[in-house]
């Protein structure tokens, strides 16, 4: 399959870009994962879903990826939340990382190849600083504090665009802070004896934030890779400090392209817990199927911004009715491949720029138009289309179950043999000619919700889209 057509995005450039990767044929990719003090939330869900189109995408072109997308399990904000509930930090994140494996299965997202977690590579992170230390682009403060030489680091502010002096301007150095610079950030928090911590040649402390990713992405990849990925919101200052750190270190290119998701919008205002509208995944998933959700996320660009409103769901959820209900009852099964066909070429058109999404999932509807004007004339070849539409759709990881599952709402508690059963009943009513019973069981299918399409093979029924 020709791969070379594909441009991104790149942050670095700002620009739109012909991919190229390091090596041919392969592509190694990090992408910063959750803090796990709590459970993932619709926002992280967009950065997941997003970053997992982009993975199986690569994988459909032909390329070998390597997806690594890291765990921060000791943090400050960890080790407050475990405090607050007076357990072990390890307890808290041990919980917390297998609740967000639950919402990354649910949302049909893959796991990564490689998901490093910070504790398991302190030694490495011990060194990188080491490194930076003899390379003098770190300096250890009396407290035992150490932390990076912003100044030293000519190409500072080149990811997010920012003035390294205006951001000295804006800087400051808090309480307890014995930085030379205020734009200098920490790479090893000092930590009293009763605190969680690790030794080092600094004494006794745990590593900053930032310092985590530069070792964990460069010891699973390398010191340079073709893509690092994140969300908008990390572009700066924690992107812009793994580039500092790790360039400084190695002397050579971090990552070769950097592509940042949009962030994620509630009824057109920016998510937050003081404004009341913030949205676990598992609360979502509690009043809309998974598809749901993910058909949302994956409907807009990946670098644009996302409305979430319980009008973006209701549409999702109606636009993979429209999807399911065209392939429904057609042998997808037995039906050859259709190749290099006009519909797959627009399909990976869209998707060669820049992952455009919204344009690949039209060519789907363009498919699913297709099959219901001939399915009654010509099912066979109905089938091949319908064939392709699941094809492309599991580009996206969307329509990974059966059509009869989805609009039967077979995983929202709808008691399916009732339903078979009044439908039997109604259509003996029917036969019987006693048309009062039909009717009353008519009436009690459609307070259920239940819409029931009758057929030349039989009648099926599919829950109404609310």
């Amino acid at each position: 399959m020709n791969n070379s057509e594909l441009s991104i995005y790149n942050t670095l450039t700002r620009k739109k870009e012909r991919f190229e990767p390091l090596e041919a044929g392969k592509i190694n990719m990090y992408v910063c994962g959750l803090t796990t003090y709590d459970y993932a939330h619709i926002g992280h869900a967009r950065m997941l879903v997003a970053f997992d189109v982009i993975v199986r995408y690569l994988r459909y072109l032909g390329f070998q990826v390597t997806y690594v997308r890291n765990i921060t399990d000791i943090d400050d904000k960890i080790l407050r939340r475990a405090n607050e509930n007076g357990e072990y930090f390890e307890d808290l994140t041990a919980r917390f990382i297998e609740a967000t494996h639950e919402d990354e299965r649910a949302l049909f997202i893959m796991p990564p190849d490689k998901e490093p977690r910070a504790t398991a590579h302190i030694s490495e992170i011990i060194a990188l600083i080491e490194r930076l230390i003899a390379a003098d682009y770190a300096y250890r403060a009396e407290n035992g504090d150490v932390y990076y030489a912003v100044r030293q680091f000519k190409g500072y502010g080149k990811l997010s665009n920012k003035n390294p002096e205006e951001l000295l301007a804006g800087a400051r150095i808090e309480v307890g802070e014995l930085k030379r610079d205020p734009r200098d950030f920490a790479l090893w928090k000092s930590a009293s004896d009763s605190e969680v911590g690790w030794d080092s040649p600094w004494g006794y402390g745990r590593p900053g934030w930032h310092i985590e990713c530069s070792a964990m992405s460069t010891c699973c990849l390398g010191d340079s890779f073709d893509i690092h990925g994140g969300g908008s919101d990390l572009m700066f200052p924690h992107h812009e400090n793994e580039i500092a750190q790790s360039e400084a270190a190695t002397g050579k290119q971090f990552a070769k392209y950097w592509l940042h998701n949009g962030a994620v919008r509630v009824d057109n205002e920016k998510m937050s817990k003081s404004l009341g509208n913030f949205f676990t995944v598992r609360d979502v998933l509690k009043s809309y199927p998974a598809e749901v959700v993910r058909y949302l996320l994956v409907a807009s660009h990946y670098r644009s911004p996302i409305n979430y409103s319980d009008q973006g769901l209701k549409q999702a959820s109606a636009s993979l009715e429209r999807l399911y209900l065209a392939v429904r009852g057609l042998d997808t099964e037995k039906a050859r491949d259709l190749a290099n066909s006009s519909y797959e070429k627009t399909f990976r058109a869209a998707m060669n720029d820049d992952f455009n999404t919204s344009e690949a999932i039209s060519v789907l509807f363009d498919l699913a138009k297709e099959i219901n004007k001939i399915k009654e004339q010509d099912a066979q070849q109905a089938a091949i289309l319908a064939r392709l539409l699941l094809k492309l759709a599991g580009v996206l990881g969307l329509m990974q179950g059966s059509a009869e599952a989805f609009l039967r709402r077979s995983n929202d508690g709808v008691d399916a043999e009732l339903i078979d059963s009044l439908i039997a009943q109604r259509k003996q009513a029917r036969a019987d000619k006693n048309w009062a019973l039909a009717d009353e069981i008519r009436d009690r299918l459609n307070a259920m919700n239940v819409v029931v399409e009758d057929g030349t093979d039989g009648s099926r029924w599919r829950i109404e889209n609310q």
